[in-house]
C-alpha cells in the first residue's frame, strides 16, 4: 500500500514579466499537501502542459481574457495524472485523469472553476501524453477551429501560421486529409522542412526569411480561403491581403503580441470588408460538445499510424521556466510538455 505524500512541489509565478518572461519570474516551491475535503481529488501529476495563452494571464491587465495569474500562485494548465485519493464522486483511486491544476508534482482537484477533470484511458497507440496533444484540448481547438469555424471544404487553400506548433501541427494534416493544399507558417528552414516532409504541407515558409507580407503572395498566387491564425500582427495583416472573396479567418491565437504591449494589428483590415471575409475568434470551450467527435476523429488516426505528433519534452519542474521560455521563443516542435513522474 503506497503511503499519502505530505508535500508537494510546484512552480509559482512570482513576478509579472515585462516582454519575455525570465526565470526569475517564476519559483520552485514545496508546500505542504492539505487534507482533502469532500469533491476533491489528490491527483500525482504525470504530464503537465506549457502553453502560449498561458503568457496571457501573466499580464495584470490582461482583461477580456481570464483572470490574470495571481502572484505566489501555482499557473493554471493542463495536467495528466493519477488519482491518488478521492473524495469525488465518479472517479477512483488508479484512474488517469486530464485536469487544469497542473505546474505541481501533486493537485488536489474538484468541480469548482475550471473544466471539469476528466478520465482518460490510453490505449492500443494511444500514450498517455496524447490527451494534452490531440486527445486532448489542443486536438480540439485544431478539429474545431478548421471545420467548425473555418469551415473548411474540399479543394481549398489554407495558410497556417505557427504550423509544427501544438495546434498548428494538427492544423496543417487535417486540413491536408480533407482535400486541401496548405501552406505552413514556421520559424526557421528546419521546421519548414519538417512541416513539408512530416507533417504533409504543400509549402512552408519561414518568415525570418524576410517579411511575411511579401512572403506569403509568393506563395499563395491563387489566394487563400481559410487562414487558421496563431500567431496574429503581419501575420494576419499578409493572411487578409492574399484571402480569396468570402474567405475565413480562425482567430485562435496571437503569440506575436503576447510578450510585448505595443504589437499593432493589422494595417489593412479594410480588405476584410471589401472582400466580404469573416473573422471569428474562438476558445476550445465553446466547442467542448465536439470533444468526443474530435477524439474519436484523433484516437483513430493515432490506432492506424497516421498521425504525426510530435512533443517537446521538459524533465522534471526544475527546468519547466526555460522550457515555457524556450516555447515563446519559438524553440519547440509540436506540443511542448513536462514530464513530472
Amino acid at each position: 500500500m503506497s503511503t499519502r505524500p505530505i508535500t508537494t512541489r510546484e512552480i509559482q509565478l512570482v513576478a509579472y514579466p515585462d516582454g519575455l518572461p525570465a526565470e526569475s519570474d517564476f519559483a520552485v516551491v514545496e508546500r505542504d499537501l492539505p487534507a482533502l475535503r469532500d469533491g476533491q481529488l489528490l491527483v500525482g501529476n504525470r504530464w503537465v502542459s506549457i502553453d502560449p495563452a498561458q503568457r496571457v494571464r501573466m499580464n495584470p491587465a490582461a482583461a477580456g481574457y481570464l483572470p490574470a495569474f495571481a502572484l505566489g500562485a501555482v499557473p493554471a494548465s493542463w495536467a495528466v495524472g493519477m488519482v491518488l485519493e478521492s473524495r469525488l464522486a465518479g472517479f477512483e483511486v488508479g484512474d488517469l485523469v486530464l485536469h487544469n491544476a497542473g505546474w505541481q508534482e501533486h493537485s488536489i482537484v474538484s468541480l469548482a472553476g475550471g473544466r471539469k477533470p476528466r478520465v482518460v484511458v490510453p490505449s492500443g497507440r494511444i500514450r498517455e501524453v496524447d490527451f494534452l496533444g490531440p486527445m486532448g484540448w489542443p486536438g480540439l481547438t485544431a478539429y474545431a477551429g478548421l471545420f467548425d469555424v473555418g469551415e473548411l471544404r474540399p479543394g481549398e487553400t489554407v495558410f497556417v501560421s505557427g504550423a509544427v506548433g501544438g495546434v498548428g501541427s494538427l492544423v496543417v494534416q487535417l486540413a491536408r486529409r480533407a482535400g486541401a493544399r496548405v501552406i505552413a507558417s514556421v520559424g526557421s528552414r528546419e521546421k519548414a522542412r519538417f512541416a513539408v516532409e512530416d507533417l504533409g504541407a504543400h509549402e512552408a515558409i519561414c518568415y525570418r526569411d524576410g517579411d511575411i507580407r511579401d512572403l506569403l503572395p509568393a506563395v499563395a498566387t491563387k489566394g487563400v480561403d481559410v487562414y487558421f491564425d496563431n500567431v496574429g500582427g503581419d501575420h494576419l495583416e499578409a493572411a487578409i491581403s492574399v484571402m480569396r472573396p468570402g474567405g475565413r479567418v480562425a482567430l485562435c491565437g496571437a503569440v506575436s503580441s503576447y510578450n510585448s504591449a505595443g504589437t499593432p494589428g493589422p494595417s489593412n483590415l479594410f480588405l476584410a470588408t471589401a472582400k466580404g471575409l469573416t473573422l471569428r475568434g474562438f476558445l476550445a470551450w465553446m466547442y467542448e460538445h465536439r470533444f468526443e467527435r474530435s477524439n474519436a476523429y484523433f484516437g483513430g488516426l493515432i490506432d492506424e499510424g497516421g498521425l504525426v505528433s510530435p512533443h517537446t519534452i521538459i524533465e522534471g519542474l526544475d527546468d519547466l521556466a526555460g522550457g515555457f521560455i524556450g516555447m515563446l521563443k519559438g524553440s519547440n516542435v509540436g506540443k511542448a510538455v513536462v514530464r513530472v513522474g
